[in-house]
This record gives C-alpha cells, sequence and structure tokens, in this order.
C-alpha cells in the first residue's frame, strides 16, 4: 500500500507564505492592499498566483485569493481545486473563504488574522460551519508578525496623506 500525500507542517505553510509575500509586494508597487496568495497542489507546487488588483483593476472582487483561485483553476483545467491549499498573508473575508470553499480547496494558510473582516476564525468562521456544503481546514498565523507589519505600514502611510 503507497502511502498519501503527506500532511505539509509549518515549515512548508512558512515557505509557501514567503511566495504569497511576494505577490503582496507587487501588489504594494501598484499601490493596491499588500495583500497576496497562492495555491499550492497535494504535490507542493504552486498552481496558482494572486494579488490584491482592484486599485489596479477597479475590481471589488480582485482580492488576491479570488485572483489565485481563478490562476489555479487556469492551470489545472478544473474549477475544482480538491487536494489544494490556499495560501494568503491575510485571513480570507467572507467573498474570499466563500470563493475557497466554492472552489473545494482542502485548506487555507494564512499569516494574519483580520479581526475586522476575517471569514476564517476571527469574526465569523465561514470555513468551518457546520451547515456548509464543504468545509475547510483552516491554519491561521504563520508568520503573522510580519504581514501585520507589512499592513500595518501601508495603512499608516495612507493615513499620514
Amino acid at each position: 500500500m503507497t502511502p498519501g500525500p503527506r500532511t505539509p507542517d509549518e515549515t512548508a505553510y512558512a515557505v509557501w507564505l514567503g511566495e504569497a509575500f511576494a505577490q503582496a509586494q507587487e501588489a504594494l508597487a501598484g499601490e493596491d492592499v499588500p495583500v497576496g496568495a497562492v495555491v499550492v497542489d497535494a504535490d507542493g507546487d504552486v498552481v496558482g498566483r494572486g494579488r490584491n488588483a482592484r486599485e489596479r483593476l477597479g475590481d471589488p472582487t480582485a482580492h488576491a485569493e479570488v485572483v489565485a483561485l481563478r490562476d489555479a483553476a487556469a492551470s489545472l483545467g478544473a474549477w475544482r481545486l480538491d487536494g489544494c491549499t490556499l495560501v494568503v498573508t491575510l485571513e480570507p473575508c467572507v467573498m474570499c473563504a466563500g470563493a475557497a470553499m466554492a472552489a473545494r480547496v482542502s485548506r487555507v494558510v494564512f499569516a494574519a488574522w483580520d479581526a475586522k473582516a476575517g471569514a476564517c476564525g476571527s469574526v465569523w468562521d465561514l470555513t468551518r460551519d457546520p451547515l456548509s456544503l464543504h468545509r475547510v481546514e483552516v491554519v491561521g498565523g504563520i508568520r503573522e508578525r510580519e504581514s501585520a507589519d507589512l499592513l500595518g505600514d501601508f495603512f499608516a502611510g495612507r493615513r499620514l496623506r
């Protein structure tokens, strides 16, 4: 009997978040809120990338998670992302948590909790609601300080203007 895919650990999550932080830096360079995301398949390969692009595209749905999920679906040729992990620098909002559930990802990993709009355990817990058709494993708080600092610096700079 061959073993199934290995469950990733915190080290793998931290590495994947490094890729998401690179996306967040690109969002920052484009004047968008610095949030980045990647979708990782069951083998640990990045199959989708995204960064906030609401300002650049004038699109209220262009959150990093949605962009990454769309990219992964295009890359894999399927909307169902079974076995995939959505990795993001900030806890997903209701829209993004719903998109992750609709895409059937297995896991959401994120850096900073979002006490204002998070939907994976802080304000709401949409991803693990027992009434949901699909529940998602959630791992939060990996590289949290790094994300909180990046977002804090971004918004502090905006408040001074």
